[in-house]
């Protein structure tokens, strides 16, 4: 193998599954999903998300060995970042300090917070650097962006910000400019749907999936608020079934019992009036979004973006297409590269591209650099 191959090893856990990917350079050398089951996670029900690390170290290592890797055969392991607390785009070394807050959890349980321990441990043992890219907590708002109209409560800047950055910086490349030099507008269209506006290199607003803006396959996105007000106090629920409802079974699936957008189509074909009203409602309320997203960067855009699962389906890019295409030129990037992602932030630090950061924490404030 030339001098010059960098081997990087990524990891990308989810609720039910852990992906992974090991690269040459760019090139994928395999990628696999393994998918975990019910009856594998049982087991965990109930219990702190990293209870599962050893489990899921033991699966990562038997498929390496299946297909007949060493582990020491790497330059770095890099894996999707958990709930950190703010922190400026980049990517970051994993040390102490992180693993410490994400045990802590102080921003919520997350199948993304086993990230940088699986990575860790891995890395450790062959002494070669982990890393995480782009962490959902990626903050690069103004302090303008921040209230929401209540003293009591401000606007949490947490989103799909590794897919989004890694589109918006490929759009760039693709067309010779540079990503600090444009005005993009991404609509990350997965699970939960992520609407970001980018200036000039910075993420200066994005709705959070999990408490604002359009619903998605699984997801309430914004609610009335007086209702919700009176659905919390009403005596019928608590306070995790509430939850449950607009962060798991919202959305497309509180309407339609599915989130599978391909049923949603499906059913759509065969006349069934109700999903198509629901299919049409999802557009309009992304669609909303992205005209936000153009008035934050006053009406100046170069391109909006389209990317995630649900960017996949034809009927929904052209009937968002038909909505926004006024705004600024469409590009559309299907799917959820998280896995490439993740080895482009590695390489452009093993390249000296560009700096690694650092989290630090000193009484509860964070320092990046």
């Amino acid at each position: 193998m030339p001098v010059d191959d960098l081997r990087i090893f990524a990891v990308n856990p989810g609720s039910t599954s852990t992906k992974l990917a090991l690269y040459i350079n760019e090139r994928p050398d395999f990628v696999l999903n393994i998918r975990h089951s019910d009856d594998e996670m049982v087991q965990f029900r109930g219990r702190p998300i990293l209870d599962q690390q050893q489990f899921r170290t033991a699966r990562i290592k038997a498929a390496l060995r299946e297909r007949g890797h060493r582990v020491d055969e790497l330059h770095a392991v890099v894996a999707r970042g958990g709930l950190l607390p703010a922190l400026a785009s980049g990517t970051y070394i994993v040390n102490h300090e992180m693993l410490d807050e994400l045990r802590l959890a102080r921003r919520g349980e997350h199948a993304a917070n086993l990230g940088a321990f699986l990575a860790h441990e891995i890395a450790q043992e062959i002494s070669v650097p982990a890393y995480v890219v782009d962490p959902v907590s990626v903050d690069e708002w103004p302090k303008c962006a921040r209230l929401s109209g209540s003293a009591l409560l401000e606007r949490q800047c947490l989103s799909h910000a590794l897919n989004s950055k890694a589109v918006a910086k490929r759009y760039a490349r693709e067309r010779g400019e540079h990503y600090e030099s444009l005005r993009l507008i991404v609509a990350h269209l997965g699970s939960g749907i992520s609407v970001s506006a980018h200036d000039n290199g910075l993420m200066v607003d994005v709705t959070n999936s999990r408490e604002e803006g359009a619903f998605s396959a699984e997801r309430a996105g914004g609610v009335p608020v007086m209702q919700l007000i009176d659905l919390c106090f009403s005596g019928k629920y608590t306070q995790k079934q509430v939850e449950a409802l607009l962060f798991r079974d919202g959305g497309l699936y509180s309407y339609l019992g599915t989130k599978d957008l391909v049923e949603v189509e499906r059913r759509m074909a065969t006349g069934e009036t109700k999903a198509q009203i629901v299919f049409a409602a999802m557009a309009y309320q992304i669609a909303k979004e992205i005209g936000a997203m153009a008035a934050v960067l006053h009406g100046r855009v170069n391109a909006v973006l389209f990317t995630g699962g649900m960017a996949h389906s034809q009927r929904l890019v052209s009937a968002l297409t038909e909505y926004v295409s006024w705004i600024a030129p469409i590009a559309v990037y299907p799917g959820e590269d998280e896995l490439q992602a993740l080895v482009e932030g590695a390489l452009r630090v093993l390249r000296h591209e560009e700096e690694s950061r650092t989290l630090v924490l000193r009484s509860a404030a964070v320092i990046e650099g």
